[in-house]
């Protein structure tokens, strides 16, 4: 793998960086891909929504299981969406503002400024949308409240 661009946001630490883009409103960034692959982003701005996917690059130890920063119960690594993974790639979820050539302007960046860009993915409420869905063990996470002491 290889990247494609990069992803510009307000983070500079792992502290000030928000978990989630649901803890991201406002965050703006912008998304900046290699010349080479520009021509991919031809009619992107059609979407109100993108998919990111990228390095975590900065993670830290890899641990199989461990708390979370959503409660103190260990879980296993892919039960859960914390950076430090064997493959260390990283999945959000962000509203695309507009496109400038080989730039994009999002909004809900939960990411560190400066990571790697690896793809980017279009979202399509009727193919990724599952209201359904059973939310495994977060069901008993009070979404409502932000986790203590992150934005």
């Amino acid at each position: 793998m290889q990247t494609i661009g990069t992803i510009y946001t307000p983070y500079r630490s792992k502290e000030d960086c928000p978990i989630q883009p649901r803890y991201a409103s406002g965050a703006s960034g912008r998304v900046e891909l290699l010349a080479q692959y520009a021509e991919g982003l031809k009619d992107i701005e059609t979407f109100s929504h993108i998919y990111l996917l990228y390095l975590f690059d900065r993670s830290g130890e890899i641990i199989l299981a461990r708390p979370t920063f959503l409660d103190e119960t260990p879980h296993g690594i892919y039960a859960s969406r914390h950076p430090c993974r064997p493959n260390s790639i990283g999945l959000s979820i962000v509203r695309l503002l507009s496109r400038e050539g080989a730039t994009l302007m999002v909004e809900g960046v939960d990411m560190l400024n400066e990571t790697p860009l690896l793809d980017i993915k279009p979202y399509i409420p009727q193919y990724d949308a599952f209201p359904d869905a059973n939310p495994g063990w977060t069901a008993q996470v009070p979404w409502r409240q932000k986790p203590e002491g992150r934005e």
